[in-house]
């Protein structure tokens, strides 16, 4: 009987440790590298990691462009490289919108983060529109890119809405 216990403890607690050990992996994002990912958490606040976000859009964005400059019809693996690059994009700006979101909460000063993901933004809108229309073999990645289109115009909103809302600090005048 006390054999059958411990074994049973021993069982529940594998089971937990597993579980334990599978949610940690999920908290890590998948479409960040182990150094963009250590920078993140490394950041003290929202508006550095608004920027840090801002950054690794614009990088997935830069590397989208060179994939597709670069076509190599012998290249297999070229149709999975640009998909995850546009869901890696496409995660970046929905963190970095879920972090505008979370600052203008906290009334945290997250204006040069806003600032920077509001101007990657309007760069890479436009070239996701006109991609979506005219790029080259845009069958093999029209769900990703429709989706990353969505997500930007939502962090579109998400910072005009905090531009609106997070007005700068007053002017201290000086004593006359």
């Amino acid at each position: 009987m006390r054999a059958k216990i411990i074994f049973s403890c021993a069982v529940l607690l594998g089971a937990t440790l597993c579980a334990a050990a599978g949610s940690a992996a999920q908290q890590k994002k998948d479409y960040l590298s182990e150094v963009e990912a250590d920078k993140i958490r490394d950041a003290y606040s929202s508006g550095p990691r608004i920027l840090l976000y801002a950054q690794y859009a614009a990088d997935r964005i830069k590397t989208i462009k060179y994939e597709l400059a670069h076509i190599d019809p012998a290249d297999k693996k070229r149709t999975e490289r640009l998909n995850s690059l546009i869901v890696s994009y496409s995660g970046c700006i929905d963190d970095a919108a879920d972090l505008v979101e979370l600052g203008t909460e906290k009334q945290e000063d997250i204006r040069e983060g806003v600032k920077e993901l509001q101007a990657q933004i309007k760069e890479a809108l436009p070239y996701l529109k006109d991609l979506a229309v005219n790029g080259l073999e845009r069958e093999t990645y029209k769900d990703n890119l429709e989706d990353a289109i969505e997500a930007t115009q939502d962090a579109a909103k998400d910072v005009e809405k905090a531009v609106k809302e997070n007005a700068p600090p007053p002017v201290r005048r000086k004593p006359t």
